[in-house]
């Protein structure tokens, strides 16, 4: 799961893994894999590392 900030300022955290696409719109709108779309605060930049992030701790060998 990473985090973002939707427009009303308040946390949400999304499946990385169900994510299809992202657009700036301006804002940062995530599609998922079932269709649910979320606008955010965040720039996809943001996103991206955050997903970075998120793949190298779930594939990190150090236990």
């Amino acid at each position: 799961m990473i985090r973002v900030t939707g427009l009303n300022h308040k946390e949400i955290f999304l499946n990385a893994e169900h994510i299809e696409k992202m657009e700036e719109v301006p804002e940062t709108l995530i599609t998922l894999t079932n269709g649910k779309k979320y606008i955010v605060l965040d720039s996809t930049k943001e996103v991206i590392d955050r997903i970075v992030e998120y793949k190298r701790k779930i594939f990190s060998l150090d236990l």
